[in-house]
This record gives C-alpha cells, structure tokens and sequence, in this order.
C-alpha cells in the first residue's frame, strides 16, 4: 500500500553536492554577514550587493549536480505518495527527479517584484537594478529573508499532519519556525532523521530512529528499506 512519506530537507543535502551553507562558517554566507544579504534591511542599504549575491549563487547552482540522496528521494516515489519540504532555495531536488517540492524559503531561479509577492516570474540569468516587472517594480530574488513571513508554512504543516512516515535529512533541527513542523506528525508515526552529527536524541521524538550518515549514503540506505 502507497505510503504518504513527507521529507523535511535542509542544508545538508545540498553541501554534499558542493553548494556551500552559511551555518558552516560562524554565520558567514560566502565571506558574507547574512543579514547584510539575507534580510530586506540588507536589500534596502545595497541592493546592488544582494542582487550580485544572488547571480553568483545561481552560477554556483548551474555547475553542481544532485546527489544520490536527491536521486533517491526521486526513486521512492515509485512506490509511495512523497512530499518534500525543503528549506533549500536550490533546485537539486527538481533536477534529481522529485515532482512534489514544497521550497518553504524561497527558489533561486526565481525573481518577483519588490511590492506584490504574488508577481513571482521564472529568473535563471542575472537579476539586475533596473529589471522590472510587468507593473513596473524593481525584482528581488524569490527568497524568504531572515524577518520575513514563511508564506507556505502553514501548507507545509497540513502536510505533514497528514504524514504516514516522516523523514528528516540534514537540517539542524534549530532553524525556525521549519524546525517546528515535525510536532505536527501525528503521535505514533514513524520519524527518521538523518544527519552525520546528529542534533537530536532519540529520547527527543516518539518512534524516532537516528541514523548517523551522510544523506548521500544514508538516504539511499533507508529509500531501499522503505520500499
């Protein structure tokens, strides 16, 4: 019987596919304080800086491929219903085959203008000042910056409310308000987390199962179980 799986994904997947992450390096996002280039004060004082930003992170995606934990996420949906709710802005999990990808931060090869969060346009080159939307704003990257509403939490809570199993893969568990979306699984249901230094116990969750691995090789291992 088809299974609902939903997959709560964080930074962890993608560095293993050679996209760095900001928590890596005491706050620094590529030599950068992130509030100066992931928050709307940020964009407000340099909006030539965070658009730079920005272009070279999408260079940075067009030169990396998924990795076998994308690929296998993919694969799982052979044989169960799989939602994954990444807190990743990158496209790996699109590019590895997974056709149901709720992005709860926002896409990188997206733009949208600056006063309607609603104008949200498909961007894969370089995002500029001066490039406009149909209503003539200035576009911003589609991203979910640091004091920003998380407009699709509450879908992504919904969701996993509905889960049968429920998968964690590398994501500290400590950014919220993502974080706080494994306490909507129902008591009882089945909760993996995967992760090389995990940051949880198993005393943390109810029917829990920490599996100490990369997601490269820890993903594949429990999609062959699952199946």
């Amino acid at each position: 019987m088809k299974k609902k799986i939903v997959v709560l994904t964080g930074a962890g997947v993608s560095a293993e596919s050679g996209i760095n992450t900001f928590r890596d390096a005491d706050g620094l996002w590529e030599g950068h304080d992130v509030m100066e280039v992931a928050s709307p004060q940020g964009f407000a004082r340099n909006p030539e800086l965070v658009l730079d930003f920005y272009n070279q992170r999408r260079k940075q995606l067009a030169q990396v491929e998924p990795n076998a934990a994308h690929m296998a996420l993919a694969e799982l949906e052979t044989s169960h219903e799989v939602t994954i709710i990444t807190q990743n802005v990158d496209d790996l999990h699109e590019r590895g085959g997974s056709t149901n990808v709720i992005h709860l931060h926002g896409e990188l090869l997206k733009a949208r203008s600056v006063n309607n969060e609603h104008t949200v346009l498909d961007w894969k080159k370089d995002l500029n000042l001066g490039d406009l939307s149909s209503e003539g704003d200035q576009l911003r990257p589609h991203i979910v910056w640091f004091g920003e509403m998380v407009p699709l939490l509450e879908t992504a809570a919904n969701i996993v409310e509905q889960a049968d199993t429920v998968i964690i893969i590398g994501t500290s568990m400590q950014v919220y308000p993502a974080a706080g979306l494994v306490n909507f699984a129902q008591p009882g249901t089945p909760i993996y987390f995967i992760d090389p230094k995990p940051s949880i116990s198993e005393n943390d969750f109810e029917n829990l199962t920490i599996i100490k691995d990369t997601a490269a090789s820890g993903v594949p291992a429990l999609v062959a179980r699952l199946k």
